[in-house]
């Protein structure tokens, strides 16, 4: 039987509520009944809007629902050199490059191009597709801007990064799932994101490429999430390829979600694990108002 190494990778920047209560059962679930381990990651590159107070309730949270977790706990803020690291990979590989392009810069440019195109394509996280502004200035404009000290962002070419990793692997790439039917091997499809922002100026790293670094740092080789963050899934598995990170596969679970079925979100306090128990709930009671049927499907 395979040992599963899982996590639970929350953002303190608001508490806890029942879907965050139902994906570290699942996670830590699958850890323990395959004699693997269990971690916990801290994702708070977004300093504006973390902080510590959200991030002890993490830790009081888990610890009063009884959800045990490795004492090697990450705090991605306490990584941002071990991020440059990567960030300098992808630029001696020529595959990313910087973009010094504003909300209205990119909102003007697709305004631009839709007198051309009668329908500018999104994103699978509803964003519109960057539409290269700065993608193919020569490199006098680019070191003049690089000496500005204008605020950019990193974006990754998809195009070259693709035909890269496709090289490297020596076919097209696929990755596992093993939470969503059909189970088994699914071909990644990156450019769904266009030229997505892979780091920034001031913060040498984004979602993308720290979840990636870390899942390997911790040698986590199930990654278990919500069925919202699947499509970033083709994303991940390419990095993975092109820094020679180790493979994993991935359980994507279905969400806890309002009466409504809107998904639960922080900025809702009613469902927060913190109001629940102040309000008198016992951990039992919150497991019995989420669903854990699914935790061991297909996988023990």
């Amino acid at each position: 039987m395979t040992k599963y190494n899982t996590r639970f990778a929350p953002s303190p920047n608001g508490y806890l509520h029942l879907g965050h209560a139902f994906s570290a059962k699942i996670s830590e679930g699958i850890a323990r009944n395959s004699a693997g381990k269990f971690f916990l990651r801290i994702e708070n590159i977004d300093t504006g809007r973390c902080n510590k107070e959200f991030e002890k309730n993490i830790h009081d949270d888990l610890s009063w629902l009884g959800i045990k977790y490795q004492s090697a706990v990450i705090r991605q803020s306490d990584r941002f050199k071990d991020y440059e690291i990567y960030i300098k990979k992808l630029r001696d590989l020529d595959l990313i490059y910087p973009c010094w392009a504003t909300r209205s810069e990119i909102k003007k440019e697709i305004k631009k191009k839709l007198t051309k195109t009668p329908k500018w394509p999104i994103d699978p996280d509803g964003q519109y597709i960057y539409p290269g502004v700065y993608k193919n200035i020569s490199k006098a404009k680019m070191a003049n801007l690089m000496l500005s000290g204008l605020d950019f962002s990193w974006r990754l070419n998809i195009e070259k990064a693709l035909i890269y990793a496709e090289e490297k692997y020596g076919d097209k790439i696929y990755f596992y799932e093993r939470g969503l039917e059909p189970l088994g091997k699914r071909m990644i499809e990156p450019a769904l994101y266009g030229d997505f922002i892979i780091g920034r100026k001031e913060i040498p790293t984004s979602y993308h490429l720290s979840v990636t670094v870390d899942d390997a740092e911790q040698n986590i080789n199930l990654v278990t999430r919500g069925v919202d963050l699947y499509a970033a899934t083709s994303i991940h598995r390419l990095l993975q390829v092109i820094l020679n990170l180790p493979q994993t596969e991935w359980y994507h679970h279905e969400l806890i979600r309002e009466e409504n079925g809107i998904k639960l979100s922080k900025t809702n306090n009613s469902t927060s694990i913190k109001s629940l128990r102040e309000k008198g709930f016992s951990k039992d009671k919150i497991f019995s108002m989420i669903s854990e049927t699914q935790i061991f499907s297909g996988l023990i």
